[in-house]
């Protein structure tokens, strides 16, 4: 069992504009954003930096001319393009860094196709992505239809914003586990009613967990798109996790094929896990606890080495007590050394391969 801090990451940052009280709210704000939107490829050649008249900003031109105002994360993306860093940059007067900038883009690297993202706001065009030009978006809105019309609102169905130590509680902004802004969204949702009983879950007692999940993505080029299903015993106010066995993971890259590969596999993986009854989830869970390990040391070493091995039986029987004698225990145990795995990106994929346990033993 493990915790699982992202969400209490999000909570804790996001600004009161991208907090959102349930889906039908979220889409209505990003179908705005979406309508602002659209999404061009030109040559870097033909873009162009100038600092604003009180050269205390910097803003991009593009063929026509016409100016936008680049986000933090589309500078720093532009940055990238020109071969600067963006952390000085920054540190630089304006027209000075607009001087580094356009040396970069139009003389010092080869010309290449960019793929702009332009967004028209109350004040004005802003730059929100500045990405390679088979760049395959998902955008933010399609992925919230899609919770939307496979979950309901986020706030009255099965699945809806996680309570509070397992007690209802108004959804507010203060809360909420839905958020999206200009960069990137993330959903949270949590089916707590229907929980799934399991049988000698621990020190031979009965145990519950709930069914969650998140989804993530970034229609700037921040993120891939990614849905995370696991298993929890509670979520705290403070919206982090507790007893988690994270079971399965859905990543897309947004290259040219991702809006089709999004249609593909991750909506329909929605919709089963929508369907799923807690039945079928409560059957693989006590496969997983029956199945019992002949040759532990092999087992675990076919699926993560030798040495990995080792370190997964000794914090199952430092923090269970006993060594490992199932699949379910494999799982406990693997997820376990999970915690000590300081990349998120590295600890995410061995967390996949630990639920994959839960497919064998079913």
């Amino acid at each position: 069992m493990t915790t699982l801090m992202q969400a209490s990451r999000q909570w804790a940052t996001r600004p009161a504009e991208e907090r959102f009280t349930s889906l039908p709210q979220m889409r209505a704000k990003l179908e705005d954003l979406r309508a602002n939107s659209r999404a061009l490829v030109v040559s870097s050649r033909r873009l162009g930096v100038v600092p604003t008249p009180d050269n205390k900003g910097l803003v991009i031109e593009g063929p026509q001319g016409n100016p936008a105002a680049p986000s933090n994360w589309a500078f720093g993306q532009l940055a990238a393009l020109s071969g600067a860093p963006a952390s000085y940059l920054r540190s630089l007067p304006a027209p000075l860094a607009a001087d580094c900038l356009n040396y970069g883009l139009k003389i010092e690297r080869d010309a290449i196709d960019t793929g702009v993202l332009l967004t028209r706001g109350s004040d004005g065009v802003q730059l929100r992505a500045a990405t390679g030009p088979r760049y395959g978006r998902i955008w933010n809105v399609d992925v919230v239809r899609a919770l939307e019309d496979r979950f309901g609102d986020g706030v009255t169905g099965d699945f809806r914003v996680p309570a509070e130590f397992g007690q209802r509680v108004p959804i507010t902004q203060a809360n909420t586990t839905l958020f999206a802004g200009d960069r990137d969204m993330f959903v949270f949702l949590a089916d707590e009613v229907n929980r799934i009983e399991l049988p000698n879950r621990r020190d031979g007692k009965t145990g519950e967990l709930a069914r969650g999940f998140f989804v993530t993505n970034s229609e700037t080029g921040a993120s891939a798109l990614k849905i995370k299903t696991f298993l929890f015993d509670y979520v705290c106010s403070n919206r982090i996790v507790w007893g988690a066995h994270e079971l399965d993971e859905i990543s897309i890259r947004h290259t040219a094929s991702a809006p089709d590969r999004f249609l593909e596999e991750a909506a329909p993986a929605l919709l089963e896990y929508s369907r799923a009854s807690a039945s079928n989830i409560t059957t693989a869970l006590r496969a997983a606890q029956s199945a019992k390990l002949e040759k532990v040391d092999q087992f675990l070493a076919s699926r993560f080495g030798p040495r990995v091995a080792s370190r997964i039986k000794a914090v199952h029987e430092q923090e269970e007590g006993r060594p490992i004698e199932t699949a379910w225990d494999a799982i406990t145990g693997a997820t376990a050394y999970a915690r000590s795995i300081p990349w998120t990106a590295d600890r995410v994929e061995f967390e996949a391969s630990a639920g994959d346990i839960l497919d064998w033993a079913a």
